[in-house]
């Protein structure tokens, strides 16, 4: 494999620094988070889990940092958009087409995870579904303790669909976490 395509794929993966998360302007979000951002804490919310839960970290890793990858290419596309169009279909295509430069090694493997986590089977994929959303939740309390209530929208819905004991536990701290405790905490407006 030519080192130009694993370029091309890691350029490309970089793209998501400027796909913002169309939700949130739904929503009235000035200067929402970008697909990476959301991607990069989804991954640490991840590992978490993971651990949490006794399952492979390492798969849950890669499951939470490729699962957003075809927005790339087809954008961030929200529920509005969903009602309008066949995203399953385009965001599998999109991934396809992303990884078919790749090795057969790394391509069967990113097909693999990627199968994984779309068909919810394995704890693994669960914790990584509950990761991404778990992340959103967190994202919207972050919003609303930035007065954003609008952001408030996300927390009728997103937790019905944790599945996981300690997604939904940290769901039931976040509702009542100011999120700007931990700083808060560090005295910096005490000198």
């Amino acid at each position: 494999m030519k080192s130009n395509v694993i370029l091309d794929f890691i350029a490309e993966a970089g793209k998501l620094k400027q796909v913002k998360r169309s939700g949130w302007w739904m929503v009235g979000i000035p200067n929402e988070e970008s697909v990476a951002e959301h991607s990069f804490r989804a991954a640490v919310i991840g590992y978490v889990l993971a651990k949490m839960e006794n399952a492979d970290v390492s798969k849950v890793l890669a499951m939470t940092l490729f699962n957003d990858l075809h927005e790339a290419r087809i954008n961030d596309l929200h529920k509005v958009a969903h009602r309008y169009l066949d995203v399953r279909t385009a965001e599998k295509k999109a991934f396809e087409e992303q990884i078919s430069g790749l090795d057969k090694t790394m391509r069967q493997e990113l097909q693999s995870i990627r199968k994984e986590h779309d068909t919810q089977k394995t704890v693994e994929s669960i914790i990584s579904r509950d990761a991404d959303i778990l992340e959103c939740l967190i994202q919207a309390k972050e919003y609303v303790d930035a007065g954003y209530n609008n952001a408030k929208k996300f927390f009728k819905e997103g937790p019905k669909h944790l599945k996981t004991k300690s997604a939904k536990k940290l769901w039931q701290n976040t509702k009542v976490w100011n999120s700007n405790s931990w700083w808060e905490k560090l005295g910096v407006f005490e000198r």
